[in-house]
């Protein structure tokens, strides 16, 4: 089921069927504001219910996450809002990619002299929310896709793109899971990223294993996420959220952390090798991002789905505590 609130009320469509309750109009007349917002909770509670037992026999998804971040939708480029560090996160995330697909070689004459390094590179981003990863990502020359199961997030992302003509070609977004998408797109992408999603999954092995799915063999896979360590809970939790409010209280789930380790091993068990692992450190004060390391809170993960045609690998690059 699907919601749209329009100028002259709410419009719910569900399969075939489409009901349309228009204020003012027709055979229930509503003349308070609070009516029409009543009806709004009840309809959102009442999608997302159905929503959630169409999804839960196959997907990973999480409904009150998508709910948390659906109503935080008009905030994804409010470069100081909500997602304030998300965009401060892609001077550490942005180079990651492009410099690991560089130096492996995914796209066609690919070097970082080029205005363009990923052209030619296929990309699917995991929980792409409104495309603040997507988006440079397309601008670097690599065919993006962004997923995002929250319908909201999928408009927010479009409209945005739709400024820039440039990113007409190559940048698509669509409302569908992960694991819808490998109905269709399976071993498809050059890279698959998921960026600040696993902490905010139920099945954090079943994901991975969808990613490395996704993945062509050969292919790259990228993870950033949170370290499960009580240093972790009290900056991401109690710092980030309680006391400096970088983000939106509630935003995280300390039990839903991952350790590297852990995420290491899932992607051994989906023929992935890790290729690097870095710690990221984000100063409250000046919100920008640094590399550190791995073992104090947030990370990035860069892995390499097997090639039978290839059997060797670099060692694991990680940073120094």
């Amino acid at each position: 089921m699907l919601k749209r609130v329009c100028k002259h009320g709410i419009s719910v469509a569900h399969k075939h069927q489409k009901w349309c309750f228009i204020v003012g109009r027709g055979p229930t007349r509503m003349h308070h504001s609070t009516n029409l917002k009543m009806i709004s909770r009840r309809l959102e509670q009442a999608s997302y219910s159905t929503l959630g037992m169409h999804r839960s026999l196959h997907t990973t998804v999480v409904e009150e996450e998508i709910l948390k971040f659906r109503r935080l939708s008009e905030s994804w480029w409010d470069e100081n809002g909500a997602f304030q560090a998300l965009h401060s996160l892609n001077d550490l995330r942005i180079p990651l990619i492009r410099d690991g697909l560089v130096r492996k070689g995914q796209g066609s004459g690919q070097t970082l002299a080029r205005p363009q390094p990923l052209t030619d590179s296929v990309i699917l981003d995991v929980g792409c929310g409104g495309g603040i990863l997507s988006e440079p990502l397309a601008r670097l020359g690599a065919r993006v896709t962004g997923i995002d199961a929250a319908l909201e997030n999928i408009e927010v992302a479009q409209q945005h793109a739709s400024h820039d003509p440039l990113l007409h070609r190559g940048l698509r977004y669509m409302c569908i899971t992960a694991e819808e998408l490998l109905e269709t797109e399976r071993g498809v992408f050059d890279a698959v990223v998921a960026s600040e999603v696993l902490e905010h999954v139920s099945d954090v092995e079943g994901l991975v294993a969808t990613c490395s799915q996704l993945t062509k063999p050969g292919g790259s896979i990228f993870f950033t996420t949170i370290n499960k360590t009580w240093l972790s809970y009290a900056l991401a939790v109690i710092g980030a959220e309680d006391i400096a409010r970088v983000v939106p209280h509630g935003t995280h789930d300390w039990t839903k952390f991952i350790p590297p380790d852990d995420l290491q091993r899932f992607l051994e068990a989906n023929d992935c090798n890790m290729r690097l692992v870095h710690g990221m450190i984000l100063n409250p004060i000046t919100m920008r991002w640094s590399w550190g390391s791995p073992k104090a809170c947030n990370y990035a993960i860069h892995a390499i789905k097997n090639d039978r045609s290839q059997t060797d690998f670099d060692e694991i690059e990680e940073t120094q505590s």
